[in-house]
């Protein structure tokens, strides 16, 4: 390379979070102004320089070359505007010691650009082989094995407090905010966490993501991205599809599947596994850093547990709507253990709504298991009529009998009575339950069905009259024990499947097994009460 009288020269400063010294402050020698300082003197003292452009990286690494104004200063070089660049040093340059090298000893000499780095005492127009080919190598090597030294070092200190349970996040989930005492430490936002309360109850009532996000939009509440930005925080994210924000199905999502809402702190989901590329990989969930109990639950564990149950088993409608069905979450296949999904069939003058197994859909063997809505509604009903009795004439009456102080030999007699009246009673209202289906399967006629109903309710009715006669017999000795029967028999009498919530629902049941010829098996939260 010839010397030349005049160079249009590039000044090219850099600075990165590894050129923080150890007090936590930023290395003087290192800062952009001292740079900029540095080389406008040495301009200054050369002549035949004239500063045509400055490009400054700030905040970016010297691991790779993806830098807005180093890129801008190479379009430059390769446009001929520039023939010389002034750096402070090698390490401002870059600290990857494979691309530095290929740059100075080949891409800018063939550009014809001198290079110069001020305190390393390089300057290629002058410089011999030696300092070429080994000099200019070994301190790139070094440059680039201190870079890969601050980010292991950085990695094992982030690893460190996540394992600890300091949150060390920029910015906080919605629903928290950082504690004014500790900047490591999450406590509750009091409005974004009566949010994300509602989205869970909303969820736990059966409502859809999308229903939910609606819902939120037309209340007028502002989704986190807004929200944060209305507190002053300068969140950017790559969510960010328009303007204006608004609540989406993944936002709802991503807020009920965060197990931070339980007191949890989750972190260490992603990683930067090459210092030089700089890009986040994601981890697998059994690799992240969960810690118990670092900060205020938001929502109960129960109640996060039932809101993932529900959406790894939702019988999803097929029309899109906004509320998800009541049986979400409860009905199961009782041979392969799979959801059943929900299925709509059209006749001309009808709707018929099933569950099917969705096995076979798949080529994987089983059978449709197919049982229809209201089928299931009529048994389901059955079966929480039935326990609520159970749990009225049997567990509390029997239970307040046997805290009283009265003739225990009568309380015997009246116990013995009473559970062969509601084993009776059981007895009918299985007969009840399978009446329908007799029907339906044309074993039965439509007179025989509304003959052998009035027949067995009569029964039920009788049965229940007797045991409301030994209640009003013993009043006087268990009041309390009468009058909470009476209370809770008051709720069994007005229960029907149309004004049972799904909340209900979920309260007496953990699950429905479906088996071939519309068998069902059904768990009852409460059978142990």
């Amino acid at each position: 390379m010839k010397a030349k009288e005049h160079y249009r020269t590039a000044m090219y400063l850099r600075l990165s979070r590894e050129d923080r010294n150890p007090c936590g402050g930023w290395a003087e020698s290192n800062s952009i102004r001292s740079q900029r300082d540095l080389i406008c003197a040495y301009i200054r003292a050369h002549r035949e320089f004239e500063l045509c452009d400055t490009y400054s990286d700030d905040g970016y690494s010297g691991a790779n070359f993806d830098r807005p104004q180093f890129k801008r200063m190479m379009q430059d070089v390769e446009a001929g505007r520039i023939d010389c660049i002034i750096v402070k040093d090698l390490s401002r340059f870059g600290r990857d010691y494979i691309e530095a090298g290929r740059l100075i000893q080949k891409i800018l000499p063939s550009y014809q650009v001198r290079f110069i780095a001020i305190t390393d005492h390089f300057d290629s127009l002058t410089a011999d082989y030696h300092e070429v080919s080994l000099v200019v190598p070994v301190k790139n090597f070094v440059n680039d094995a201190y870079s890969r030294d601050i980010s292991q070092k950085v990695k094992s200190h982030q690893r460190i407090k996540r394992e600890k349970g300091d949150f060390i996040g920029a910015f906080t989930v919605y629903g928290y905010k950082k504690s004014p005492e500790d900047k490591n430490k999450l406590i509750p936002d009091d409005y974004a966490a009566g949010i994300v309360r509602q989205i869970f109850d909303w969820r736990l009532a059966g409502m859809s993501m999308s229903g939910i996000a609606k819902r939120l939009d037309a209340g007028g509440i502002l989704p986190p991205l807004e929200y944060k930005r209305l507190n002053g925080e300068r969140f950017h994210t790559g969510f960010a599809a328009r303007e204006t924000m608004k609540w989406s199905a993944v936002a709802v999502k991503r807020i009920l599947n965060d197990e931070i809402y339980t007191g949890v702190m989750v972190q260490g989901k992603g990683e930067v596994r090459n210092h030089k590329q700089g890009k986040m990989q994601k981890k697998p969930p059994e690799e992240w850093i969960r810690v118990p109990g670092t900060h205020e639950a938001v929502i109960s564990r129960e109640t996060f547990d039932r809101v993932r149950k529900m959406a790894a088993t939702e019988c999803r409608p097929n029309t899109g709507g906004e509320t998800a069905h009541i049986f979400t979450g409860l009905l199961f296949c009782g041979d392969c253990g799979q959801p059943l999904i929900r299925r709509l069939s059209r006749t001309q003058n009808s709707e018929r709504v099933s569950f099917i197994c969705p096995t076979r859909n798949r080529g994987r063997g089983c059978s449709r298991h197919r049982v229809g809505e209201e089928e299931m509604k009529t048994v389901l009903l059955v079966a929480m009529r039935q326990q609520a009795a159970l749990f009225v004439n049997r567990e509390r009456l029997l239970a307040g009998l046997e805290r009283a102080e009265v003739d225990f030999g009568e309380i015997g007699r009246f116990k013995k009575e009473a559970e062969r009246l509601c084993l009776e009673q059981e007895k009918y209202v299985a007969l009840q339950a399978g009446l329908y289906e007799d029907w339906k399967a044309g074993i039965l006629t439509k007179e025989d069905f509304e003959s052998f109903r009035a027949i067995y309710e009569a029964h039920c009715h009788r049965i229940r009259e007797m045991l409301r006669k030994q209640e009003a017999a013993l009043g006087e000795i268990f009041k309390n024990s009468v009058t909470a029967g009476i209370r809770l028999d008051g709720f069994r009498s007005r229960l029907t499947i149309d004004t049972c919530s799904r909340q209900a629902l979920l309260a007496f049941i953990e699950r429905i097994d479906v088996y071939e010829g519309k068998r069902l098996e059904i768990t009852l939260k409460c059978r142990e009460m």
